[in-house]
């Protein structure tokens, strides 16, 4: 039995998951994530990736712009392309829909009076069951196709409070595990004999360190936390007492039923 208290989850989705089971050895038979899920049973979530599109396009004076290739026209044409591939991503069932939306751009030029030859922007792309890596880097390699340009998905690896400098790849696999799984009926069962009734069995909208635990390695995982998630990051987020209450009586009860 192990509580595990991690750093850098918001930076990385689950790359302190990833040191436990590949630097600890720690593989557990399977995990409750704590996260907020409302006092619900959660049993998946979208995954997610970090992808950047570089542009360059070759600078000229601006009194002639006919001279030079303005980078920043060819990431507008770009980025038209990735909100039309927005509305046709395909959906899940359970997960719902992949999306795609830039959240950042960038430009720059040898100065305000020369025609920009460098643009970049970033991509939030989340993933619904069925979308990977590879699909989702071609597709915007498709849209690009003819311009100078180039796609990459970003590696993060910054230092601890610890020193250790540890990274990963930002893709973050999809990952759902099945109704019937005895994870989630071990957690239905031990909900119902808290609190005679049947929970709400659902989903994350947000990521979670589920996606190295279960995404990449496998080990079976539900969720139940205290809190809303609705709530997550808001200027008004809090917990109640009454949840956290909640929450540690089904952790106990749940030894018993798995």
């Amino acid at each position: 039995f192990y509580v595990v208290g991690s750093v850098m989850e918001e930076d990385c989705d689950g790359l302190c998951w990833k040191y436990l089971v590949e630097e600890e050895k720690l593989k557990p038979d399977f995990v409750i994530s704590t996260e907020p899920t409302n006092l619900n049973i959660y049993r998946g979530h979208r995954g997610r990736m970090e992808i950047v599109v570089k542009f360059r396009g070759v600078s000229c004076h601006g009194s002639a712009p006919e001279r030079g290739k303005n980078a920043i026209y060819m990431a507008a044409r770009a980025a038209l392309e990735i909100e039309k591939l927005n509305e046709r991503l395909k959906s899940d069932e359970f997960l719902g829909k992949g999306t795609v939306t830039i959240s950042e751009i960038k430009s720059g030029s040898p100065s305000l009076c020369a025609v920009a030859d460098y643009a970049q922007f970033h991509l939030d792309r989340r993933l619904t069951w069925g979308e990977t890596k590879e699909s989702a880097v071609a597709e915007i390699e498709e849209i690009v196709k003819g311009m100078d340009a180039k796609v990459e998905v970003l590696y993060y690896e910054e230092e601890a409070y610890t020193g250790l400098k540890y990274g990963m790849e930002k893709y973050f696999p999809t990952w759902k595990i099945e109704e019937t799984h005895p994870v989630v009926v071990a957690g239905v069962k031990a909900f119902e004999g808290l609190f005679n009734k049947r929970p709400l069995v659902d989903k994350w909208t947000f990521s979670t360190n589920g996606v190295t635990i279960n995404g990449y390695y496998g080990i079976p995982l539900i969720g139940f936390g205290p809190g809303n998630e609705v709530l997550a990051h808001a200027p008004n987020e809090k917990v109640l007492v009454s949840d956290l209450v909640t929450a540690s009586a089904f952790y106990a009860a749940y030894a018993y039923m798995i």
